[in-house]
Order: structure tokens, then sequence, then C-alpha cells
């Protein structure tokens, strides 16, 4: 049984404006997957979906084999979730909030609970409202984590964080679910945090899912292509080939991103286009998003 299982899954919030138009994704027991896209790209509505905090307008759902919007408690129970405006009740003490949690989740584990409150240096007693962001943000963590959800899903938990403290708090998730064979899928707009702890990407732009690899083939399958605009080769051309996922002209330059290493790439390009000399290089994963949201297909 996969973990979790979408199929043909759309969502409007207003009619005609798709956020997901049709997509499908299956996600298996233990993998930990990066997800990207632009804002507005889905990626928030997706894992809500997921969560059955919102309902798909066509589709099919699965957690565990359980509809969440069917079976929502049960499915709750075995998902740990924290986003970047998730908001824990201002009022309420350290220690009040997590006792609530403990008493939702029936395996709650509490000498990981006290694991985490010592890590982070937890004071019990502090009101939520008198906690900074990225305090705040690590008693949501406990919260999610402490019970060892099967999966875990993480919107841009720490988006707002400085460095050093966005890397501990992902890195603890990892590492405290990666022990208990934790499923995590998680969304980022650093590239650098994806690449260190993901081992699938998942791009989603425009409502779809664009690009689902292993990091590995990501990293050797892809690259850049560069065509002088002298040349006479525009991004339209470009876009007319299978294996081209985006072009766009930027200064004297057409660049195009191919689903191909760099070597297949020139080869193919220069038995297509009747050229010698075609420079193609590969991609670190930040340009690449870079040049793929800039130039993609309409």
């Amino acid at each position: 049984m996969n973990v979790l299982e979408m199929r043909n899954v759309s969502r409007a919030y207003r009619q005609g404006e798709d956020v997901l138009k049709g997509l499908d994704l299956t996600v298996s027991q233990g993998e930990v997957i990066g997800l990207l896209g632009r804002n507005g790209a889905g990626k928030t509505t997706l894992l809500r979906i997921a969560l059955g905090l919102l309902e798909s307008q066509s589709g099919s759902v699965s957690v565990f084999g359980l509809d969440p919007r069917e079976e929502p408690v049960a499915v709750k129970q075995k998902v740990g979730y924290v986003s970047e405006d998730q908001v824990l009740p201002g009022f309420m003490r350290v220690h009040e909030v997590i006792d609530m949690h403990r008493k939702l989740f029936p395996d709650w584990d509490e000498e990981l609970a006290l694991e985490l409150s010592s890590r982070f240096h937890m004071d019990a007693d502090q009101r939520i409202k008198h906690l900074s962001k990225g305090q705040a943000r690590q008693v949501a963590l406990l919260c999610a984590v402490a019970h060892r959800p099967p999966l875990l899903l993480l919107d841009e938990p720490a988006g707002g964080l400085d460095p050093a403290m966005r890397r501990e708090f992902l890195e603890t998730a990892i590492q405290l679910l990666g022990e208990s064979g934790s499923t995590i899928l998680f969304s980022s707009h650093h590239m650098t945090d994806v690449e260190r702890l993901a081992s699938r990407l998942v791009m989603i732009h425009e409502g779809q899912k664009w690009i689902d690899s292993s990091l590995d083939d990501v990293r050797e399958g892809y690259c850049l292509a560069l065509f002088p605009v002298s040349d006479g080769v525009t991004a339209q051309d470009l876009l007319q080939l299978p294996s081209c996922l985006s072009a766009r002209e930027r200064g004297d330059a057409v660049r195009a991103v191919f689903e191909l290493d760099s070597a297949t790439c020139r080869r193919q390009l220069g038995d297509k286009l009747q050229r010698e000399e075609i420079q193609c290089q590969p991609l670190p994963l930040e340009e690449m998003f870079i040049e793929l949201v800039g130039g993609g297909r309409s």
C-alpha cells in the first residue's frame, strides 16, 4: 500500500481558475520528497488536500488507504503537519499546547517530546504569544513529530527563519522521523534545503506536475542549452522539441532546459538543428528552477 495516492485531483478557488489541474501523485513508504513550485503553483493546496483540510473537486485521494475527508480522525492520527502560517493559540502556555496534543495521539512518545523540548531549550511556562517565530515553529514541530507519524507534511515550515535555525529545524525533522522510517513530503523555496534533505523532487507548475524524479536523475538528466540570438533559433522553435521543458530569450541568447544529459542533448540538437557546435551544460537545481518557471510551456 502506498502512503499517499492522488489521482486526477483538481481544485479551484474561483470558477475557471484551477489551482490543481488533474494532478497525479504517488508517495511510497520511507521517501523524503521535496515539493517545488513558485507561489500559487498549488503546493499548499496539495498538502492541505492530503491532510483533509480541503476537499478536491475531482479525482480521488488516499492516505494509508483511507479517504481523508471520510475518515479525518484516523488520517490525522497518522500524519504530522507543520506550515509556515500555522497559528498556535497565543493565550496558551507551551506545556498546555503540548498537553493538548498528547491527548490527541494514542502513539505519543513522551521520551521524544522531552528530548525535543530539551534540544530546543523550551520554556514550558512561556505563553505562545511571547515566543519568537522560530520558537513557536519549534513547538509546532514537537507537536507534529512526537507521536512519530508515519507521514509528515511540511509546508514551508522553515520560512522566515534565519539560515541556522532553518537548517536545525528541517534536519531535526528528517533525522527523528528517518529513525522511524517515516515518509516526509515538504515544500521549500530554499533549493539548498531540498538538495540536502530530499531523495526525490516533485515540481508543480500552473497546477500540474512538471517534474517527478529522483534528485540524482535531476542532477544528471537535465541540462541547459544556449543559442546565440544571431543563430536565428527561437524559443518557440525549441519548445516544439519533445524533450524541451522551457525556453526563453535572455539578453543575447536563447536559453532552453532539456530533459536530457548534456552529451545526449548536444548530439540530438546537432542532428535536429544541423549545427556542429551547441553549448549544453549541467544545471544546478536553483538555476533549473529559475529557468523552468521563467520559460515554461504555455
